[in-house]
């Protein structure tokens, strides 16, 4: 029974925290970070789901294979908003070269709004892979095993 109010709570919570990831990622350009807080709130909800489902099938869900292409992806979005905004002529991560013109500071919102992104997707598959690795260990041996 006890099992069975785990998994109908986990089922009700899932949504929601993935909701409210997206909230701080998406609103992280407005207000100081999200990235970071974002992707361990994204992956928090798989690591519910793990504890209440069991590893396999979240595993079905988020494949550790994709998780390598999601950190490697998050860091060549954060490197390259900067790598973009040297060859626009500014400095490195200089976001005011994005939207030159604008007096409502649109390359800063969009600037940062990519960072965030790569912050974001990378904090929440290096969170993954983290558990992933920890929890798929095998147990150590005990010495009658030997």
């Amino acid at each position: 029974m006890g099992h069975l109010i785990l998994r109908i709570t986990i089922k009700l919570l899932f949504a929601p925290i993935i909701l409210f990831a997206f909230y701080v990622q998406f609103h992280g350009d407005y207000g100081p970070g999200g990235g970071f807080q974002a992707g361990v709130v994204l992956a928090v909800a798989f690591i519910l789901h793990a504890l209440g489902f069991g590893l396999v099938a979240t595993k079905k869900v988020v494949p550790p294979a994709l998780l390598p292409w999601a950190m490697a992806m998050g860091v060549l979005l954060y490197g390259g908003t900067g790598v973009l905004t040297l060859l626009l002529g500014g400095n490195y991560l200089d976001y005011d070269v994005l939207q030159p013109d604008s007096h409502h500071h649109a390359g800063q919102h969009m600037g940062i709004f990519f960072v965030e992104l790569g912050v974001g997707l990378a904090v929440a598959a290096t969170m993954l892979q983290i558990f992933y690795a920890f929890s798929g260990r095998e147990p150590e041996p005990r010495d009658e095993e030997w």
